[in-house]
């Protein structure tokens, strides 16, 4: 792992002779564990989750504590697992660092993923479109919590990040395009001309966040860029995953294959 002076943090995995990308899992990382390693069998896997890990919501322990009751069964089917950034993650977890252990990173927006002949970007976040209510609720939590409620702890517990959205930034697209060229890309939520149009129950929410439905608008042009300067500066992209829709969806556009993914949903590529 390496990130070098023009900012492109890259993950090579030569050993992985297969690659699976996995939506939403919501901190069901045993299950994750358990469905790739034994209920399918998997070896000598990559497995991608495409956001809402469920990194922040509980201490940071739990987490270094699920690595330690997983790490056998990872290391004897010789399996690797990558988290992108969710908008129900933590994003002081996805710097490269905070969480990073051999067989299972966390990884900053814009990572490289290269592995079995494929050049991976990875960029996380999207909108909670129930944030007022994770707001509130959180507040009143911390009434009763011991913990969770230190502002100087970046990992520190909670429910809600305001800085869930996805950036476009074209530094970080400049460095990359220069360097490597793109074949799949992994984000959390979807370019604005792919399904879906909306996000479930998105009216009912909009009613008490004045600001909810333009900060939706803009998560999508966020990807709406990303897809422009790919196919500006000619990166054959073939497939596009996403999450965060809690359903499975496929269809072609202008020679990409987009794939939204279902919780805990695995596609396997070739």
């Amino acid at each position: 792992m390496n990130k070098s002076d023009s900012e492109c943090f890259t993950l090579s995995f030569p050993e992985a002779k297969g690659l699976v990308i996995s939506g939403d899992v919501h901190g069901d990382f045993n299950q994750l564990v358990f469905k790739l390693c034994v209920q399918y069998r998997v070896r000598d896997t990559l497995l991608i989750v495409a956001g809402d890990c469920g990194f922040g919501f509980e201490k940071r322990e739990s987490y270094e504590n699920m690595v330690r009751r997983n790490v056998k069964r990872m290391n004897e089917a010789n399996n690797w697992i990558v988290f992108v950034r969710g908008n129900h993650d933590n994003p002081a977890y996805f710097d490269g660092c905070a969480f990073r252990h051999k067989r299972f990173v966390a990884v900053p927006d814009y990572a490289i993923i290269q592995a079995c002949s494929h050049t991976i970007l990875c960029v996380g976040g999207a909108i909670s479109i129930d944030r007022q209510y994770r707001m509130n609720t959180w507040k009143g939590k911390l009434k009763y919590l011991k913990a969770g409620g230190n502002a100087t702890d970046a990992l520190a517990r909670n429910i809600y990040w305001k800085n869930e959205a996805p950036l476009y930034d074209e530094k970080k697209m400049g460095a990359i395009c220069s360097q490597f060229t793109i074949d799949t890309v992994i984000t959390h939520t979807s370019p604005s001309f792919c399904e879906l149009f909306t996000k479930g129950n998105l009216h009912h929410w909009i009613q008490n966040d004045d600001t909810l439905l333009d900060d939706v608008e803009a998560e999508r042009a966020a990807m709406d860029k990303l897809h422009e300067q790919l196919v500006r500066d000619h990166h054959p992209v073939s497939h596009w995953f996403c999450g965060h829709f809690h359903q499975s969806w496929h269809n072609s556009i202008d020679g990409i294959l987009f794939r939204m993914l279902d919780i805990m949903e695995f596609c396997s590529m070739y």
